[in-house]
């Protein structure tokens, strides 16, 4: 599922889900609460992916829970806690912040995994002075099971390897479609990348001989260097209070106005958030610049969509 899929269910759920769990409210500094959460993060991944909202009681309704603490939470503590008991880098979430009828959240989108993720070490946090609770258990895999997170079963595992065949089949389908829809007189030529490697959209010419100049690759983290947070701090810079915006406008304006596939503004890697260039950040000050109501039009256009 991708992430404007997993974005519609987080503002859209009345209930929680395969997909969506709540969280009335998160204690950053409370070792129960990482624990839960750590377990539904990996049930949500090794299911395919999915959105925890923080904010929201079990009944759908709002909580009134500030979610400032975590939505300002270095993600890279978070992959720390996460590795504490998987003994895994795993980095492939992100926190968002969205609105829900005039309700601040914070949002974590979790993607899927390749590879189900184990607990190598049991989740344990003590609950008085001589008892403890254990919340997930050494060797345990979790998957979501409807609206809860529990260990898996061969049900659970034979659909992650189906899910998992079905990306592979449409991984090559997607390549063969290259090939076939080539236009007429063209040819197919397989080439080491170490020698050819390109920034996407590269015109190239390809000549017989070994003394041609080497191909030099252009590094996205050059050309798109800004992650979310520091294109909301400089375009509110910039706006000087005229306008405050926050991730909901980015994900708006990406979605409407088609940004997302356009690299000149965006780079969505694999593994990790999308980076942003000097383009994007001009295109979302200029809009303002050019109809002060530029953001307000993304998020009813994005809302009429959803």
């Amino acid at each position: 599922m991708d992430k404007n899929a997993l974005l519609h269910k987080a503002l859209n759920a009345q209930r929680e889900s395969k997909y969506v769990d709540f969280k009335s409210e998160f204690n950053v500094e409370n070792d129960g609460d990482w624990c839960e959460l750590i377990k539904d993060i990996i049930a949500m991944t090794n299911s395919g992916g999915g959105v925890i909202i923080f904010g929201i009681k079990n009944n759908g309704s709002f909580s009134g829970f500030d979610v400032t603490p975590v939505l300002n939470y270095d993600p890279a503590n978070i992959t720390n806690k996460i590795s504490k008991y998987t003994n895994e880098q795993f980095s492939n979430f992100e926190i968002e912040e969205i609105e829900r009828d005039k309700n601040r959240m914070a949002v974590i989108v979790t993607y899927g995994v390749s590879i189900p993720i184990v607990f190598a070490k049991p989740g344990t946090y003590a609950i008085s002075d001589k008892q403890q609770k254990t919340v997930f258990s050494q060797g345990t895999v979790y998957f979501r099971h409807g609206a809860k997170s529990e260990p898996g079963n061969s049900n659970d595992m034979r659909e992650f390897i189906e899910r998992e065949l079905a990306r592979i089949r449409e991984s090559w389908l997607g390549n063969i479609r290259k090939v076939v829809t080539a236009p007429p007189g063209h040819q197919i030529q397989v080439v080491p990348q170490r020698r050819f490697v390109l920034k996407p959209g590269t015109p190239v010419r390809l000549v017989n001989g070994q003394d041609g100049e080497p191909v030099t690759a252009i590094s996205f983290d050059e050309t798109h260097p800004y992650r979310r947070k520091d294109v909301i701090e400089i375009v509110n810079e910039r706006l000087s209070g005229r306008k405050t915006i926050n991730s909901h406008d980015i994900i708006c304006v990406r979605d409407i106005y088609g940004l997302e596939e356009n690299s000149k503004y965006c780079f969505d890697p694999k593994y990790s958030s999308p980076q942003y260039s000097e383009a994007f950040i001009d295109y979302l000050v200029n809009g303002y610049e050019k109809d002060n109501r530029f953001f307000k039009k993304a998020r009813n256009e994005y809302k009429n969509r959803s």
